[in-house]
């Protein structure tokens, strides 16, 4: 019910690594962002709303992992140590094979980890219609498990409002609408239980900035589906993006531009020019990055 704001998410703030693999995967991750924007009535507003997605990639110099490995652990830490460092190498289709042998598995470490793949494994480009919508539901019952197992887990928190989000896309507008109450409370649940994962906070000011730019028609027939359909402000919006840069600076690019954006929405030019430039300087490493920064160009030529 909103702006498709959700694609590809992942946390930014991931399990620990212990030892040499902490000093060498410090800082040489990136996050970005891939947004499939679907609009129901055309419009740069849509009805649905979907989670961001961030993910981590690591550069191919630092792909640690040789492809052609095989891995092995004896225990739950080397396994959840092994699929941490596949994640941040990129090594998907590896780290979903790696984790699905623990599929059946009690632990919510293990199942919101195999959501997680899952999901990311969903959204490779060699996948058809039929093996993407499978392996969203898949995310989603793991994502379930991880929740019933330890609902003090944040991350399973996150990632069943991500896969719930998902998951709508295939249960019709109703379904979708109905199910953004549920995802709001969980990522307020996750963001309570971790406040220091920005992601969450991200995430969470999207949301709001969806609803809050949802056009009066689109707010119209979401009232004929719901008495109360949910609402929000840009200045919640504003409150969870700057929340987001507090906890982690400079973290993410896409952050930075929702921030301009939403300072425009406000009308407050000054500082709508101050972060759409912070978003056009940052230093563009992957794709995401260089379509926010033309995008922050563009706003910046309409503020003048």
């Amino acid at each position: 019910m909103a702006t498709r704001l959700l694609a590809r998410f992942v946390s930014r703030t991931r399990p620990p690594v212990s030892g040499a693999t902490r000093t060498a995967v410090r800082g040489i991750h990136r996050l970005y962002w891939t947004a499939s924007r679907k609009t129901l009535t055309g419009g740069r507003s849509a009805f649905l709303l979907g989670i961001p997605v961030l993910s981590c990639l690591g550069y191919e110099a630092y792909h640690w992992v040789q492809r052609s490995a095989v891995l092995h652990a004896a225990g739950k830490e080397d396994v959840l140590e092994q699929a941490d460092y596949l994640y941040s190498c990129a090594e998907t289709e590896k780290l979903y094979q790696l984790l699905l042998q623990h599929k059946d598995s009690d632990d919510a470490e293990f199942l919101w980890r195999l959501a997680r793949a899952s999901r990311d494994l969903s959204l490779l480009p060699n996948m058809d219609a039929k093996q993407k919508k499978q392996l969203m539901f898949e995310a989603f019952e793991y994502a379930t498990r991880a929740l019933e197992r330890d609902d003090k887990c944040f991350a399973a928190h996150k990632w069943y409002a991500i896969c719930l989000s998902d998951i709508g896309d295939y249960e019709g507008i109703k379904v979708k609408i109905g199910n953004s109450y549920v995802i709001r409370e969980h990522l307020e649940k996750a963001i309570e239980l971790n406040p220091k994962d920005a992601t969450s906070l991200h995430i969470l000011g999207f949301w709001c900035f969806a609803f809050a730019e949802l056009p009066w028609y689109q707010r119209k027939v979401a009232a004929a589906l719901f008495s109360s359909p949910p609402v929000s402000t840009y200045e919640e919006a504003l409150e969870f993006f700057l929340k987001a840069e507090a906890v982690d600076p400079d973290f993410y690019s896409k952050n930075l531009l929702m921030l301009g954006k939403t300072y425009m929405s406000m009308n407050d030019k000054p500082r709508a020019a101050l972060w759409l430039t912070k978003a056009k300087d940052y230093p563009a490493h992957t794709l995401e990055d260089k379509e926010v920064h033309k995008e922050a160009v563009d706003l910046l030529k309409k503020l003048g």
